[in-house]
């Protein structure tokens, strides 16, 4: 898993009280497992980690090659399955937490009370609302496809499946203005604190992060995508077992609840609220309030395969390699 503030909380929320629990010591690895990786420990036999934390967009490709083991569901509390959305509950992989991508504002450009770009379509809008812009890079395959389509007029849950030639051409309009193509969490951190750009799309945690130390920062929640990233059991888990009884563990809603106090990401288990302190709670993109005018990235849409042979995540990783050169 990955190290820093995010691999702490996982050891003080999940770890310590699995440890507590079971008596079953935890060896924690600090290293993100890509799909190359995965499938190369499956395809050797030699799995050296019994739980990894996975991108979305990588459950679903994983799985269908038979990489990963399926989650036993059939060992967790009734109470807590019936308070998780289905979504955050595949077959192969669970979401203890989520986070969002949103639009954030820098605001001495944009203070309160004057008039600010709420939707993706304003955020487009540059002569109404001016202002220098960064948003996501698509070179790794997520990038602001869906923001591209909200822009161009297409609603929330219409989103999917998303039409590639007119995410391009929204994206045709807004690239004059966007000052840099950001390409990591840190790299997010860094044009908001330089003051590179205004206005930016953001993952709500690392906005956060700079208003917690008093930066002019504000996070606006309206038409966030929602994502999330998946507890997985490689196949062939010397110690699968004790792999499925820590993943059940992270589904509780004190244990989900206690991570949210370390750092901000939404619990899955909606009755984790009923633990967390408002002030807290509302930092949170999976908080109630935001339901509406959030909507949640449908990975399965990203792992489809074409007649090509092609995924419509390759297909927009190639599109995106060619457009940005033009």
């Amino acid at each position: 898993m990955s190290g820093g503030n995010w691999g702490d909380a996982v050891m003080k929320a999940y770890v310590e009280s699995f440890e507590a629990e079971t008596g079953v010591k935890v060896t924690r690895v600090n290293a993100d497992f890509s799909s190359t990786q995965i499938a190369m420990m499956v395809d050797t036999k030699n799995v050296s980690a019994d739980v990894v934390n996975l991108g979305q967009t990588n459950v679903d490709p994983l799985t269908a090659k038979g990489y990963l083991e399926k989650i036993d569901y059939s060992i967790w509390k009734k109470e807590d399955l019936e308070a998780i959305a289905e979504n955050w509950r595949q077959p192969n992989g669970f979401a203890s937490y989520v986070y969002s991508v949103n639009m954030v504002w820098n605001t001495k450009k944009f203070p309160a009370g004057k008039p600010r770009p709420t939707t993706w379509a304003e955020f487009w809008d540059v002569k109404k609302f001016p202002g220098v812009r960064s948003i996501n890079t698509g070179e790794y395959g997520s990038g602001p496809w869906e923001e591209a389509l909200l822009a161009d007029g297409v609603p929330m849950d219409k989103l999917y499946p998303m039409d590639i030639d007119r995410v391009f051409a929204s994206l045709d309009k807004i690239k004059p203005h966007i000052r840099k193509w950001w390409t990591s969490g840190s790299e997010i951190l860094q044009i908001m604190r330089d003051n590179i750009a205004d206005i930016v799309q953001s993952y709500d945690a690392r906005a956060l992060t700079l208003i917690d130390e008093g930066g002019p920062i504000e996070i606006n929640r309206n038409q966030a995508k929602l994502t999330t990233d998946y507890w997985c059991i490689p196949k062939g888990s010397p110690n699968a077992e004790n792999a499925q009884k820590f993943i059940a563990l992270t589904s509780r809603p004190d244990r989900q609840a206690e991570f949210a106090k370390l750092i901000a990401q939404g619990p899955t288990n909606k009755n984790a609220f009923k633990l967390i302190p408002d002030d807290v709670a509302r930092k949170l993109a999976s908080h109630p309030d935001y339901e509406a005018i959030s909507f949640a990235m449908n990975a399965k849409w990203y792992a489809e395969v074409g007649s090509d042979g092609k995924s419509n995540k390759e297909r927009l990783v190639q599109r995106w390699n060619e457009w940005i050169l033009q």
